[in-house]
């Protein structure tokens, strides 16, 4: 549990930060940083700025244009 809101708060931090950042370049240092921290089973997507739907936005890119969403990979029973 702490490390998961640890991983949010990082992640937040990350997205304010880089809102003028190529999307890719974004992505990139993001997933990165997952990796580091021995984070798997997720996807990062690049969206428009209006399409997040349910996932976590972890940043923003290109101006405010686009997004960077992420989600977890659902756990198998």
């Amino acid at each position: 549990m702490k490390s998961t809101a640890l991983l949010i708060a990082l992640l937040a931090c990350i997205g304010q930060a880089q809102a003028v950042q190529s999307c890719e370049e974004l992505k990139t240092k993001v997933a990165t940083k997952l990796d580091g921290k021995g984070v798997k089973g997720y996807t990062l997507e690049i969206v428009a700025a209006d399409y997040a739907g349910d996932a976590k936005v972890v940043g923003s890119c290109e101006g405010g244009k686009k997004k960077l969403t992420y989600t977890r990979a659902k756990k198998k029973e």
